[in-house]
């Protein structure tokens, strides 16, 4: 180290020095006396370190202690924050999945505020059972005889596994195996609970004689999983629900059908490909579906069983239930969800099904009044055709019609780096060397931050 480092080294102010300053008796105010404490000593040995790389001259005292303001913004900034979803998928998992009707936030908020009726009976004057909130609604509304709601899907499954077929086999067709987002396969999640896997068929092609084949003094269920997130295309073969529940139940057993998706509605007259429906496989003889509330259904996560009460009371029981079990937050949402369905509302008050449900024409004049807007500013964009996609691991190869606001620029990866760190970020997709946003998943308050981002990015300098 030179002679002149180490001189600059001793002119670096003590952090007692600094907490004197009125400034950083402003920062503790804010932040506290022990974080600002930490950010100073952060700052302090940010600035040793570029002295030895060079630095020539100490910051001054209220430089530093700017630092140390910035290091602690950092820290504190929240890493899950709101972002505007350009991509035209509206079941984004990576983006939070479903986005939530305003009656859901009112009864996330109000439960949220102060104390509830979470496991209290006002009637008995005594303690109740948190699981009424949304299953009378789920039962009437499905038409099943009971219903019980946990944390996700995932742990629906797991725990319907390990109550009714711990110990025992499962039969489930080798078709069936899906791996979901993060890694994780049905065949683990099986594993996990105590039941033993047994798979029929073939990958392409499964027969209900396989079924039947493989049933024995040992087998518990048979279970389905749907296609949630994939397709099997061309020479294939697959029993029906009403078919493999007949053969169940000629043996005594169970069917047991991960529906996945949460899908109340049929998809269909919106342009999309038929998504199996969760009253469907009740119909067709499924004694416990299981689905999410995220997905298709258009509400918070989720995971939600119905079907047969004796079966449903048994998982109720198992201890796994309490582990899984749905916060206040949840049912809450998740309650003020279902009332839409029950009331015929769905398809205009939850924005899931709004998007789905909105028009070529609709999105196509609001591109254009977007296109505009960018063009008065110089930026070059125009409108062109495209698709959208349901996203969430639903109606996998479906694509909807869309129109998309299309902005060239030089440098696009760098362009949509730059929109990710706004401060409301704008998350899209580059085709063709072009930034693309598709206004199906802008949603109503969105737009305005949205244009006014854009306008702030994108806008030419001037020569």
């Amino acid at each position: 180290m030179t002679e002149t480092q180490q001189q600059l080294l001793r002119e670096i102010p003590s952090v007692d020095r600094l907490l004197r300053l009125p400034v950083t008796i402003d920062l503790m105010a804010v932040y506290g006396r022990s974080l600002a404490l930490e950010a100073l000593r952060a700052a302090l040995e940010q600035t040793r370190q570029a002295i030895q790389n060079g630095l020539a001259l100490v910051p001054a005292n209220a430089l530093l202690v700017q630092q140390a303001r910035e290091w602690l913004e950092d820290l504190l900034t929240p890493t899950l924050r709101p972002v505007i979803n350009g991509t035209g998928v509206v079941v984004h998992t990576n983006l939070g999945r479903a986005p939530l009707s305003a009656a859901a936030l009112q009864a996330m908020q109000t439960a949220a505020l102060g104390y509830s009726t979470l496991e209290y009976d006002l009637e008995a004057g005594e303690r109740g059972a948190r699981s009424v909130h949304a299953e009378a609604l789920l039962t009437r509304l499905l038409h099943s005889e009971a219903a019980t709601v946990v944390n996700n899907n995932a742990a629906a499954v797991l725990l319907m596994l390990s109550a009714l077929c711990q110990g025992r086999e499962v039969i489930i067709s080798r078709g069936q195996l899906v791996e979901i987002g993060g890694g994780f396969r049905v065949p683990d999640v099986m594993a996990q609970s105590g039941a033993k896997l047994v798979e029929v068929g073939t990958t392409n092609r499964t027969h209900l004689r396989d079924y039947e084949a493989a049933i024995n003094d040992k087998t518990a269920a048979i279970l389905v999983a749907h296609h949630s997130n994939f397709k099997i295309i061309g020479f294939t073969a697959e029993p029906e629900l009403g078919e493999l529940a007949e053969l169940a139940h000629a043996h005594g057993l169970p069917l047991l059908y991960d529906q996945g998706s949460g899908a109340l509605l049929d998809t269909a007259p919106y342009g999309l490909a038929h998504e199996p429906t969760v009253p469907e496989g009740l119909a067709a003889g499924c004694d416990v579906v299981a689905f999410s509330g995220d997905k298709l259904l258009g509400g918070p996560q989720a995971g939600i069983l119905c079907g047969r009460a004796d079966l449903i009371a048994r998982i109720k029981k198992h201890p796994l239930a309490r582990a899984v079990r749905a916060d206040k937050l949840c049912l809450s949402g998740l309650a003020a969800t279902l009332t839409y369905y029950l009331t015929d509302t769905a398809t205009t008050e939850i924005p899931v099904w709004r998007m789905l449900a909105r028009s070529l024409a609709d999105i196509g004049a609001t591109a254009d009044t977007w296109a505009a807007r960018l063009q008065e500013r110089g930026i070059t964009a125009q409108v062109i055709d495209g698709f959208s996609t349901v996203g969430g691991g639903s109606l996998p190869g479906t694509r909807l019609p869309t129109r998309l606001v299309a902005i060239a620029q030089d440098g696009v990866d760098d362009l949509a780096a730059r929109l990710r760190q706004q401060a409301r970020p704008v998350i899209g997709r580059i085709q063709d060397g072009r930034f693309l946003v598709d206004p199906r998943t802008i949603l109503p308050h969105q737009v305005e931050p949205l244009l006014q981002t854009l306008l702030r990015v994108c806008v030419p300098e001037p020569m």
